[in-house]
Parts: C-alpha cells; sequence; structure tokens
C-alpha cells in the first residue's frame, strides 16, 4: 500500500518540460504558450480531454501511438455532448499529434493529452450551442508499468459513481474527474492505492480513473457500460485480447462487492494505470495476494502488442517515425 501522506512535500525534481506543445493549429515552444489568467477557471467547466500512449520499440527505433483514431473518435463524442465543435478534423488532429511527438524527438514512452474548451472564460451557467473549441495537445514521457509485478491495494469507496443524468461519464470532461478525486483522496487517506466506485444501484462501477475486471472460474467478468463507466479504450482491447487471443470468455454484467472479495483474480485497466493486477480488496486478500496468471499473461500480449510487435494488431499502432513528411 501506499506510504506517502496527504500533503507530503516531495523533494523530488520536477519533470523537464518538453520543447513544444500543440495549440489552436500550431506548435508552440513550451515556455510561450500563455494565455491570460482571466482566462483560468470556467474554461474546465465543459473542458474535455483525452489520454493517449505512445510506447517506444527500441528494436526498431520507433514510436507507436496506440489506438489513436479510437481515442479522436472519443474526443469528438465528448465534444458532442458538451455541444462543442472542433475546428480540426481528425486527419488534422493526427498529423498535429505525430508532428508534435517528432518535434519532441521522444525516444521513450509518451503520454499524450488532447484537451478541448470553450476559450472566452464562459460561465458554466450560460448555454453554449454548438460553438466550436480550442484544441491543446500535451506529451511527457511516462515509463509504462506493463513488466512491474506491483500491485494495487483496493478499497470501496463511501462516494458513489456520476450517472448518465447527471453528469455523463461517457464523455472524458474534466469536471467529472472530481468524482474520481473524492474517491482517490478518500482511499490514500486511508493507506489505499484506489478506491472502488459503487454506482447508485449499489454496483460495482469502476475504480477511481480505470476500469475493473475479476477473474473467477476461468470467466473473465466487468460491469456493464450502462454502470456508469467510462467507455474504455483499454478495456475494449482487453475484451478483445482476453476472447480472442487468450481464450478467456468475457461477461459484460453488473457486479456485486463482495465478488471482488472472492474473485480468483481482480485488475484494473485504462490509458494512465495500463494493466495492474489488485493484491486486495478491503483488506481481503484476493487469490495469493500477487499478480495472478491471467492477468500476468495479458500484460505480456499488451507489452508486445502497443510496441507494434503483434501483426495481427498493427491496425491499433500509429507510426510517429516512418512516414516523416508531414512538416513539423
Amino acid at each position: 500500500m501506499t506510504e506517502q501522506k496527504i500533503g507530503q512535500k516531495l523533494t523530488e525534481p520536477g519533470p523537464v518540460s518538453p520543447k513544444y506543445l500543440w495549440h489552436a493549429g500550431e506548435l508552440v515552444e513550451w515556455d510561450q504558450a500563455t494565455v491570460h489568467v482571466s482566462m483560468l477557471g470556467w474554461t474546465a467547466i465543459s473542458a474535455v480531454f483525452e489520454g493517449i500512449r505512445a510506447y517506444w520499440d527500441p528494436d526498431r527505433q520507433e514510436l507507436h501511438i496506440f489506438r489513436l483514431d479510437a481515442h479522436l473518435k472519443r474526443l469528438f463524442q465528448s465534444m458532442k455532448i458538451m455541444r462543442m465543435t472542433s475546428p480540426h478534423s481528425k486527419e488534422e488532429l493526427t498529423q498535429a499529434l505525430s508532428s508534435l511527438l517528432r518535434a519532441n524527438e521522444y525516444q521513450g514512452d509518451v503520454y499524450i493529452q488532447p484537451l478541448a474548451y470553450f476559450a472566452g472564460g464562459i460561465p458554466g451557467y450560460l448555454a453554449v450551442l454548438e460553438q466550436p473549441g480550442v484544441v491543446l495537445m500535451t506529451s511527457r514521457p511516462a515509463p509504462s508499468n506493463l513488466t512491474s509485478s506491483k500491485v494495487a491495494h483496493c478499497n470501496i469507496s463511501s462516494w458513489s459513481r456520476i450517472s448518465d443524468n447527471v453528469m455523463p461519464p461517457r464523455a472524458k470532461a474534466i469536471t467529472n474527474y472530481q468524482n474520481s478525486r473524492y474517491v482517490s483522496t478518500e482511499s490514500r487517506i486511508n493507506g489505499y492505492d484506489f478506491g472502488i466506485i459503487l454506482n447508485q444501484d449499489g454496483k460495482v462501477s469502476e475504480a477511481s480513473y480505470a476500469c475493473i475486471y475479476i477473474i473467477r472460474d476461468g470467466v473473465a467478468i466487468t460491469p456493464l457500460i450502462s454502470s456508469g463507466i467510462l467507455e474504455s479504450i483499454t478495456r475494449d482491447s482487453l475484451n478483445r485480447l482476453l476472447e480472442e487471443e487468450l481464450k478467456v470468455p468475457v461477461v459484460e454484467r453488473e457486479l456485486e462487492r463482495t465478488e471482488l472479495y472472492i474473485a480468483d483474480e481482480v485488475f484494473i485497466c485504462g490509458t494512465s494505470v495500463e494493466i495492474q493486477g489488485v493484491g486486495s480488496v478491503d483488506r481481503y486478500q484476493v487469490g495469493d495476494g500477487q499478480v495472478g496468471p491471467i492477468t500476468a499473461r495479458l500484460q505480456s500480449l499488451f507489452n508486445q502488442i502497443v510496441r507494434g510487435g503483434h501483426p495481427g494488431y498493427a491496425d491499433w499502432c500509429t507510426p510517429v517515425y516512418q512516414d516523416q513528411k508531414t512538416p513539423v
């Protein structure tokens, strides 16, 4: 379990800023990317974003963006839910993102965050109907944890998951993540790594910042989309890999909290967390308390695929340096 205390001062040096970010159609030097302080606050009310990973293959000296098309499709869907239009096409953002990574000369794993927001500081209580958003894309080094044997220790949170009639979870919106922050903070205070959120019906929804699976009797079980979860691209990928590659049946259904206590394996997944085994829930040990065998196989397979090493899933990986015709 985590030992860092809430409010504890970190002494490690902060990350080094990249050379460039992409803002409103242009590559901009990091230190030159500024907006007026009065724009802070209300711009976040309707802001939506994506978390995307790119993985480095040292053998081929190539950087692969994982499932870029799916991430941009979800970004546009989130914008639509917010009644925001995009001034850029999917093709333009694809080229821009590749140019950004090349300009920053990455030769390692990377986390990318496109963000779309309404400029002008429009108050959150005013209607905004089909107005264009501003798109910002940033990137940072983010080494993968797919080869780590570390497990997470989780608790069932006292907070409930937001619902589609409140703040729709399928929109990857900045404001939705206050729900996750409440859960995450409560868990950290009580000595856990992640909190698991129940929906308004008392069924398992997801972990803070991640989707969740259990393995029982050789079957992978994960909550329904209608359980209040983000329509996760990682989850969609793992459903396919479990069934097609590992021959593990996947069942999407409502999940009770006590099923977590008696599961053979539990793991969480998402772009940031990737795939991480769960060692305990509410201090009930899961399996032998270590990464389970199916979870370990899935981690290994996923690590191969995201680095462009599996020809059957080449369409999931967009190479960055292979085609350098796009101008920086």
